[in-house]
């Protein structure tokens, strides 16, 4: 729904005053364009980023701004761009000067002349992106819409202002961003758009890793990814950048066995765990979780299809894509590796009689990405079947408070060894050695097991009695 509200009250805001007395001075054609009028109109919050387009110099413009205001901010420029940037406490002012853009075939880097409004309009990737309002004394507050954009919103539409072959061809980074507005927003892409975006998905290989993964990273942090996922496959752009997500298409069956789609399924969870949490990397470690299956994939009779080891191929295959992807090879990768080694854990631990061991190794091997996993895990039912789902649901909370239990009783989340190496190479008189590995991971093994309390005695019990059993003398002088 567009809003009914005047176009002038997007201009409430103290620094929109200020801006039309340089502009007056300036006696230049100057605009709001962008973003920060569509989500006006959308009643969205607005962005703290606002566009301002100017006929003539954007930098210059930028400067006048900068100084006509309180402790005159800094003017960042970005002259291979043509722009610069304001920043203050409430918002980032971008300016640039109105302009022309030629396009080579092999780069998404356009050759920049000047223009008008109307040229610089004409660049813009979407109709809704391209309405503009005046900071111009003698129209100011004035909505300028010369393609329908206020039309498209209120249809929730995608569509380019020109000819979408040529907008996608010159950029085709905008074919993602068609997608990802498409997500966002809720709108449909409209049918020509989206037959040019198919038509030109190749075109894809121009732009960077980075730059897809930017938008990557908006469509996941949607409430539904699943929306643009799915805009994505169906434009042939996501083989081009997740062709290990892609790879689990489609259903096989032999013998009356077939398994599920773990595409779709895929889908299902990223859906399912955006309603629990907003943080971005869970939210790839959910549509990671698989990618295993396609490689491990295998009919044994009369077993039916299965996907042994998939999890562990999977977190190798994180790193590769990661890498492929230019994403950043560090803990975050680290971090959605683990929950995709771990995916399958807690599920087993659900359908199985639930014993202190198993959930004690769970909590030592998950460690601080214990509640994150159980969350994926819980992501991760999406049958069909309402008594299996509530069954499901049901043990999982049967596991939650095994855990707490197990955590109150035996401190297990941040282990640290009743004994620590130190004090076993004094209590022997030894120099580092393999048998001290030895001892510790005895008594570390005990503890998960329930065999012995997380407590010094205890482990002073068995060390002693597994150093003997090495062969070592025990010195008691070391307490």
């Amino acid at each position: 729904m567009v809003s009914k509200k005047p176009i002038s009250e997007a201009l409430q805001n103290p620094i929109f005053e200020n801006l039309r007395k340089v502009v007056l001075s300036w006696n230049k054609p100057t605009f709001v364009i962008g973003g920060f009028v569509r989500d006006f109109l959308l009643e969205r919050a607005l962005p703290n980023d606002i566009d301002i387009v100017t006929v003539g110099d954007g930098m210059a413009l930028a400067q006048k701004v900068a100084d006509s205001m309180k402790n005159s901010p800094q003017v960042q420029r970005f002259k291979n761009f043509g722009t610069a940037m304001i920043k203050t406490s409430d918002f980032e002012l971008e300016f640039v000067g109105a302009r022309r853009e030629s396009y080579q075939k092999d780069s998404r880097k356009p050759q920049i002349s000047s223009g008008s409004l109307e040229d610089d309009q004409n660049r813009r990737d979407f109709t809704i992106n391209a309405l503009a309002i005046s900071l111009n004394d003698h129209n100011y507050g004035e909505l300028l819409d010369p393609f329908n954009g206020i039309r498209d919103l209120e249809n929730g539409i995608i569509r380019t202002p020109l000819d979408p072959d040529l907008t996608f061809s010159d950029d085709p980074l905008r074919m993602l961003r068609a997608v990802r507005f498409a997500s966002q927003l809720n709108f449909s892409i409209a049918p020509e758009t989206f037959a040019s975006i198919q038509k030109n998905a190749a075109r894809l290989g121009i732009i960077s890793r980075e730059r897809c993964v930017e938008e990557l990273h908006k469509i996941l942090k949607c409430p539904k990814p699943s929306k643009g996922l799915l805009l994505l496959d169906e434009a042939g752009l996501l083989e081009q950048i997740l062709p290990e997500v892609t790879a689990l298409k489609g259903i096989e069956e032999i013998d009356g066995h077939k398994h599920k789609d773990n595409f779709y399924h895929t889908f299902e969870v990223v859906d399912n765990i955006c309603a629990h949490t907003d943080k971005l990397w869970l939210r790839w470690a959910a549509l990671l979780h698989d990618i295993g299956k396609a490689p491990t994939k295998k009919f044994k009779p009369p077993t039916g299809w299965t996907f042994h080891g998939h999890e562990f191929v999977g977190s190798k295959m994180v790193y590769r894509l990661f890498k492929r992807l230019k994403m950043p090879l560090n803990d975050k990768m680290k971090y959605v590796q683990k929950l995709v080694l771990m995916s399958s854990r807690p599920i087993v631990i659900a359908e199985d009689i639930v014993t202190d061991s198993a959930v004690r190794r769970l909590i030592f091997d998950a460690g601080d990405l214990l509640e994150d996993l159980i969350t994926l895990c819980e992501a991760d039912i999406t049958t069909k079947n309402p008594k299996r789902f509530a069954r499901y649901h049901k043990n999982f909370q049967i596991v939650r408070s095994k855990i707490d239990d197990v955590e109150a009783r035996d401190h297990i989340r941040n282990f640290q060894p009743p004994i620590s190496g130190e004090f076993i190479m004094k209590s022997f008189h030894l120099k580092p050695s393999k048998e001290i590995g030895i001892i510790k991971e005895t008594i570390k093994e005990a503890i998960l097991e329930g065999e012995i309390p997380n407590e010094f005695e205890a482990a002073l019990a068995l060390m002693i009695k597994k150093g003997k059993a090495l062969g070592l003398t025990y010195d008691g002088e070391t307490l």
